[in-house]
């Protein structure tokens, strides 16, 4: 009789276990969109290094605010440095960008003085030290601006490209072998010969899933019911591979062989087989030679949520990153009893309206696992866990925002 576990105990063995292969390499900033930085970014200078212009304008003393006639004493285009200084009752126009002048306090722009030759008037004061960039005011020396972990986007683009750095420092990503097994199944383009066989759609929805979250995948794709076939793939997929996920093979039918595999053949160390779960309770996970192996269910929409649940967070370990699956607060708009003591991830829409997330099940199917168009259009996941209340319309539950998956 096989020990099923309760969803919270996998996921603590899930979170325990040690990735000791975290390898890095340097890329050029721009090809590292998406990659996490191994280390942190530190600047090596302040930004901006000095007092600078943040308009077109005049450069004064504040004290001459009030002042008629103001001169004007020299021009301060961004990119030069001006050799004249700001005086009593005297200006230099400055530009965006410009460094202000010595002497000078406050920038007055263009729009808020009158000229007259050589000399302006102020028709409208601003406060003292307007329109200017302190030292340090973006980030200061030895500032911490991006922390490792962190997921490589246009900002840190921005900020490193700032700081002169061309190169960085990325975590490699993990390298994922998916197959789905069943003698039932033909992959695309196979010819259906006989009214049993389905088309899969799993190994390839879990490919999209796991390159889209920070992942290299390798397709090994559909794989007959027997043990030698099972056998040769996941053997061939651990060498190759730092986490195999199967789809298939794990329930207690005649012709589940990928737990007998993974059992017997490979002798794999079982972390655990069967979670109270809906949907997907005969995942299994285990570990061979400091491989990962999942084993899902067949069912699309139990494989897809059960990859969703235990391997995003495995990729995401794997990177060393600071992601973790979007769990937010919502509140829902109808009664929903708890009908089973699991752990029941049930598929909904979900919106952002009034300042928080809302949801429904408005044309969502109900059926077997096998329902994935459930996850089409802005599709949430209600968690309810297994020893929760009754749900009451109107209350705030936890939901796993798909679309946030990427």
């Amino acid at each position: 009789m096989r020990n099923f576990i309760s969803y919270d105990e996998s996921i603590n063995i899930l979170n325990n276990l040690n990735i000791s292969k975290i390898t890095t390499e340097k890329l050029f900033i721009t090809n590292a969109i998406g990659r996490v930085i191994a280390n942190d970014v530190i600047a090596n200078h302040n930004n901006p290094e000095f007092l600078t212009s943040a308009m077109d304008g005049y450069a004064i003393k504040f004290e001459d605010i009030k002042n008629e006639n103001i001169k004007i004493i020299a021009k301060n285009p961004a990119g030069t440095v001006v050799e004249m200084q700001v005086e009593t009752n005297t200006c230099i126009k400055t530009f965006t960008g410009s460094l202000m002048p010595k002497g000078s306090d406050t920038l007055v722009p263009i729009e808020n003085v009158e000229v007259t030759l050589d000399k302006i008037k102020i028709i409208k004061e601003v406060p003292f030290g307007f329109a200017v960039r302190n030292i340090g005011e973006d980030y200061k020396k030895d500032e911490v601006l991006i922390k490792k972990g962190t997921i490589i986007g246009f900002a840190e683009i921005g900020v490193l490209a700032s700081l002169n750095i061309s190169q960085i420092e990325v975590i490699i990503n993990p390298i994922i072998s998916i197959a789905s097994t069943g003698s039932e199944i033909l992959d695309l383009g196979e010819t259906q010969t006989n009214d049993s066989q389905i088309r899969s759609s799993n190994h390839l929805t879990l490919e999209a899933l796991f390159k889209s979250n920070g992942a290299n995948t390798i397709q090994m794709g559909v794989v007959k019911d027997d043990m030698d076939s099972i056998t040769k793939l996941l053997e061939t997929a651990l060498l190759k591979s730092d986490i195999v996920v199967t789809t298939g093979g794990v329930s207690v039918g005649d012709y589940d062989f990928v737990q007998d595999v993974i059992k017997d053949k490979l002798k794999a160390k079982v972390l655990f087989h069967g979670v109270n779960l809906k949907p997907g309770m005969h995942i299994l996970l285990a570990i061979k030679d400091n491989k990962i192996i999942v084993a899902l269910p067949g069912f699309a929409y139990s494989s897809t949520v059960c990859a969703m649940l235990y391997v995003l967070p495995l990729i995401y370990k794997f990177r060393n990153s600071n992601e973790k699956l979007p769990i937010v607060k919502a509140k829902i708009n109808q009664d929903f009893p708890r009908f089973q003591a699991k752990t029941i991830f049930t598929a909904c829409n979900v919106e952002y309206k009034n300042s928080e997330y809302q949801i429904n099940f408005d044309g969502k199917k109900q059926g077997t696992s096998a329902i994935l168009t459930n996850m089409l259009e802005s599709p949430a996941l209600l968690i309810q866990k297994e020893n929760s209340e009754n749900i009451k319309a109107g209350d705030l539950v936890d939901i796993l925002l798909l679309n946030n998956l990427k």
